[in-house]
């Protein structure tokens, strides 16, 4: 049997690895050691060694900072990937030994918690009594930058993301309804066409909100070149106290108006004409993840858990893979 070169030299270990991954991260030793959890000379002494068994200069240390050498630029990348392949191994492990065991940290929009999320928890209490459920609301953006950092697991969101190397899990459309001020002309009516957003005052979530996004997009295509902000709220349920002051009239999800408009008498809700504008919310994970038999699962269960909100539920074949 020939033995390679490569195979002959001294191999360097996950500790190595993880100190160079978290210096890379932070350029600062002090960080970097508080990361992981190392002391400072340890953490030092580990890069040193693997710089020793690699042969290459990773670090340029100045007396105020540290650089990555061109070198550590590139090693760096593979560094990062080697961890995450330990990682997934392990959750693999973790997976095959018992499914529905061990903590699954879901991240959820605003837009949805409130009026998702009972659901999602008895679900998760019935079903897999054993799944620590770690929930963390946050917005999109947040979210994805953690599904892909490996922070996340899941994701509840509103769907199409559009993002490589995420998998969209779809499980129900829902319309958005019209909320007026009593008085409102358009309060309580049905058959809304969608022609009146051109002309009515919106109240929209702040930046970041892709429910905001959503909103412009439906005035957009209703025939309105301007974007309708003059007032703009943190959450939902602050936007629907807005609306019941007579600030000007706003779009929910149908989800969100059991929990939304009960709160006040001021407010009716008006339903547009057939297609209603409309959103799609979905369980998005890692291509390739892990755990991906068990969150179909969750994403089938789920399916049927919703079926008595007002929503439109979606087959298990309506999945979509978004990894172009």
């Amino acid at each position: 049997m020939t033995v390679s070169n490569t195979s002959k030299r001294r191999q360097p270990s996950l500790a190595q690895l993880r100190a160079f991954s978290a210096v890379a991260e932070h350029l600062h030793f002090r960080d970097a050691a508080a990361a992981i959890g190392m002391s400072q000379p340890a953490l030092s002494g580990a890069v040193a060694a693997l710089e020793e068994t690699l042969g290459v200069t990773l670090l340029e240390r100045t007396t105020r900072k540290v650089l990555l050498s061109p070198a550590g630029e590139r090693l760096a990348v593979r560094a990062k990937a080697v961890l995450d392949e330990v990682v997934a191994l392990l959750e693999e492990a973790e997976a095959v030994r018992a499914p529905f065991t061990g903590a699954l940290r879901l991240g959820v929009i605003p837009t949805v918690a409130p009026y998702l999320l009972p659901t999602v928890l008895r679900l998760v209490h019935d079903r897999y009594p054993d799944l620590d459920l770690q929930v963390h609301e946050e917005q999109t953006a947040n979210l994805l930058e953690g599904l892909t950092t490996g922070r996340l697991d899941l994701l509840l969101l509103a769907v199409p993301l559009g993002v490589p190397g995420v998998v969209e899990l779809p499980l129900f459309d829902e319309d958005f309804v019209l909320v007026t001020p009593l008085g409102h002309p358009l309060g309580g009516r049905s058959g809304i066409p969608r022609e009146a957003l051109r002309e009515l005052n919106l109240l929209l979530l702040d930046e970041g909100h892709c429910l905001r996004d959503q909103a412009l997009d439906i005035c957009r295509e209703a025939g309105r070149a301007d974007a309708p902000v003059t007032t703009t709220a943190a959450g939902l349920s602050t936007l629907v106290q807005l609306v019941a002051g007579g600030l000007g009239v706003t779009l929910l999800p149908r989800t969100a108006v059991r929990v939304e408009t009960t709160r006040s008498d001021q407010l009716l809700t008006g339903y547009f004409s057939e297609p209603a504008p409309t959103r799609r919310i979905a369980l998005a994970m890692r291509t390739g993840a892990a755990r991906r038999a068990e969150y179909q699962e969750l994403a089938a269960a789920l399916r049927e858990a919703l079926r008595p909100l007002p929503v439109r539920v979606l087959g298990g074949d309506r999945t979509a893979a978004a990894t172009r």
